[in-house]
């Protein structure tokens, strides 16, 4: 396959947002961390809670399933350095907290529910040698330094059995809070050690108070939740109780309810209990809580509190409504909590204070101005790593990290990553599309096949991960990012079209279009071409031959495009008679009603398998997407590749010997793939190609479903 051109710098410029003349500064991701370079041997990984050295060059995070917590040189925070990892003694790290150079490390050694126990361990961070370890008597859950570094305050969850009584609390013996008081350099006195009683202060489950997460704040005063207790206390460092208060509930509007395999944002749910996961302290009288839920709740958003218990602000559904709009939101989640906000940080950027709230099935950080705790602003949506589960700014670098704690490896998925971004001046490079600005809120997600239209805009199709809202996507790329303006649902005799997989799109050149579907005969989804109208109406189906149908697998058309009269599909994978490595490539022209087919010649994968994913005939020639089906790391395979359109005049009629296309590759696309700085992503899905030879490449992010969510959309130059 000769190689006709590689990315060029010009070519990536268009990958950047419209250069403006005042930038503003904005957080852009610059690298990610697979955990499992530290801990190869691992089966599973995780990268949970996470902190950094004094100096801001070292970080620390929890790995559970590894046993171990993990260290990271990010002395070039572009580019992150494995630097091992400190293997604990007996059980499993809930959390870590940096003072200086010295790691707390917080270890769960409990033999069941009803005996909990812990440790708190004082590692110093260059030797890896424990300096001191004190009992917590009980399982810990997050920890915190006093800002002065007087003292180090850990959550004594003693979390319940789920499958003990529903799951349901009281289930003894109750958590605590542990104070350690502190020496230099981190010196622990275990005798010094304060346990504070926190029950009998929530209306749910007084006698077992289940503490989840703790800050403190300048004035030593700690705040700690109660999750399942729907409780917030106020501590101070001697221990004395200061204040307690009812985390409350929430009443949400336009929200999705069900999971049935569409976004469809008109429920409501009343009376939410908010149940908090993540505390932090915005100033001494002002405390956020990212409300989770666990039990009953999830509220979806936070809550800003006065110290006294007194709300001064809550999102609602405001939070979760702007992940809707980056294609982010976690349909499969939408009975109990939607995007789940759980984790958060605190941290002051170029004067301003930053919340940075995580949401864990969105795989979202939502950045937020708290200037006016009555008021917060949302300044960014980043994108993160599957289930982010702890944070941590470092404003002396400019820096926010971020800990993903899923492992996805053994579905094929990502392993667990730790993220860096900067606070740059320089334009936000996500989210590449969104549908901000809709009359109505409108989801979207696995985006797969594209046309480019004569005025410059694009239709694409989502696959059959929303197979009951089956949708064309109109979408506005004169903009930054590019914004959906208009969502065509699919329908048959006037419902929403079911049983389609749409992976293809092509223009009819009457306003209509045909659209391919993959198909799956063992989920009764027929291989199948659409001829739809602009409206939406399906108002012909062109069903597989009795020759094809013979010798279908599911994996099936990948894309359509149109020439004047012929329609061209790719057909994913090697069909039951085809050669080894090679993909059909099919033609079918509406008039006579006639099949052809010829081959592509796939690359051979180094691992997994090879296949299209797309077709478009754009001038004399047409071109192709070719991939594997790996990601990050084992990504090999991500290519544009183009043959001469007169090659297609060498189609055969079903049942002879197909000739074998001779491609050329056009652009290598693993460059592209890194440049928001996570890792590479599998489904390059979607290619248009505009009348100046402009091309736009999109990829399917699986609906969020064991996916980080995110939707690359970017344009490469003409070459």
């Amino acid at each position: 396959m000769p190689i006709r051109t590689m990315m060029t710098t010009s070519a990536l410029a268009l990958l950047a947002a419209t250069p403006a003349l005042a930038q503003e500064m904005n957080f852009n991701r610059i690298a990610s961390f697979p955990v499992t370079l530290n801990t190869p041997e691992a089966e599973e990984t995780s990268a949970e809670i996470i902190a950094a050295t004094g100096d801001g060059m070292t970080l620390i995070y929890s790995d559970s399933p590894a046993g171990v917590i993990g260290f990271i040189d990010i002395t070039d925070p572009a580019n992150p350095v494995a630097a091992g990892v400190f293997t604990l003694p007996n059980g499993e790290p809930t959390a870590v907290s940096a003072l200086g150079q010295t790691v707390f490390v917080a270890e769960n050694t409990a033999e069941s529910y009803t005996a909990p126990s812990g440790v708190l361990h004082a590692v110093d961070v260059a030797s890896r040698a424990v300096i001191t370890s004190c009992d917590l008597g009980g399982q810990p859950d997050s920890t915190a330094v006093a800002p002065d570094g007087s003292f180090i305050t850990v959550a004594i969850e003693n979390e319940r059995d789920e499958d003990l009584g529903d799951g349901r609390v009281p289930q003894m013996p109750a958590g605590h809070l542990v104070i350690q008081p502190l020496g230099d350099n981190g010196a622990m006195d275990c005798a010094a050690q304060i346990r504070v009683d926190l029950t009998g202060l929530a209306a749910v489950a007084a006698e077992d108070p289940e503490p989840e997460f703790v800050d403190v704040n300048a004035n030593g005063e700690i705040v700690v939740t109660l999750q399942e207790n729907n409780h917030i206390v106020v501590v101070s460092s001697a221990g004395e109780v200061l204040s307690h208060f009812s985390a409350g509930s929430v009443t949400l509007e336009g929200i999705d309810t069900e999971e049935e395999g569409a976004l469809v944002f008109n429920g409501s749910q009343a009376d939410v209990p908010r149940e908090p996961d993540a505390v932090q302290w915005i100033d001494t009288d002002h405390l956020v809580i990212a409300n989770e839920g666990d039990m009953d709740g999830g509220s979806r958003g936070f809550t800003v509190f006065h110290r006294d218990g007194t709300e001064v602000f809550e999102s609602g559904a405001s939070f979760e409504h702007a992940i809707v709009e980056i294609g982010h939101y976690p349909e499969e989640r939408s009975r109990n909590k939607g995007a789940e906000p759980e984790g958060m940080e605190l941290a002051t950027f170029g004067g301003v204070p930053m919340m940075f709230l995580l949401a864990e099935r969105a795989s979202v950080i939502g950045v937020y101005d708290m200037t006016t705790p009555a008021a917060p602003v949302l300044a960014q949506l980043l994108p993160s790593g599957i289930s982010p589960e702890g944070a941590m700014g470092i404003p002396a670098r400019n820096l926010l990290v971020t800990a993903n704690e899923f492992d996805g490896r053994e579905d094929g998925a990502a392993p667990a990553h730790v993220m860096i971004y900067e606070y740059q001046d320089a334009p936000a490079v996500y989210p590449h599309l969104t549908s901000a600005g809709m009359d109505m809120l409108t989801g979207w997600g696995a985006i797969s096949g594209q046309v480019m239209a004569e005025d410059g805009t694009i239709y694409a199709v989502s696959d059959s991960f929303y197979g009951m809202q089956p949708t064309i996507f109109h979408i506005d790329v004169s903009q930054t990012p590019a914004r959906i303006v208009d969502a065509i649902r699919v329908t048959r005799e006037g419902q929403p079209a079911q049983l389609m997989d749409m992976e293809g799109i092509a223009l009819d050149g009457e306003g209509g279009f045909w659209v391919a579907s993959e198909g799956r005969t063992d989920r009764i989804v027929p291989h199948a071409i659409y001829h739809i109208g602009a409206d939406g109406a399906i108002e012909d189906t062109i069903a597989l031959p009795a020759e094809l149908l013979a010798v279908e697998t599911r994996f099936g058309f990948e894309g359509i495009t149109r020439v004047g009269d012929m329609l061209y599909m790719a057909v994913q994978r090697p069909w039951r008679d085809d050669p080894a490595n090679h993909a059909k490539v099919l033609g079918y022209n509406p008039e006579t009603e006639e099949w052809s087919v010829i081959h592509y010649p796939l690359t051979v994968p180094a691992t997994g398998w090879v296949g299209l994913s797309e077709i478009v005939a754009h001038g004399d020639f047409v071109y192709f997407v070719e991939r594997d089906n790996q990601l990050a790391g084992a990504a090999v395979t991500k290519l544009i590749t183009r043959v001469p359109l007169s090659a297609m005049d060498g189609m055969v009629a079903l049942g002879e010997t197909p000739a074998v296309l001779e491609t050329e590759t056009v652009v290598d696309l693993l460059p592209y793939l890194t440049s928001t700085g996570g890792f590479v992503l599998d489904k390059v899905e979607g290619l248009a190609i505009a009348a100046d030879g402009t091309m736009w490449v999109s990829t399917d992010n699986d609906g969020v479903d064991d996916h980080s969510g995110e939707t690359m959309f970017f344009a490469i130059a003409p070459m």
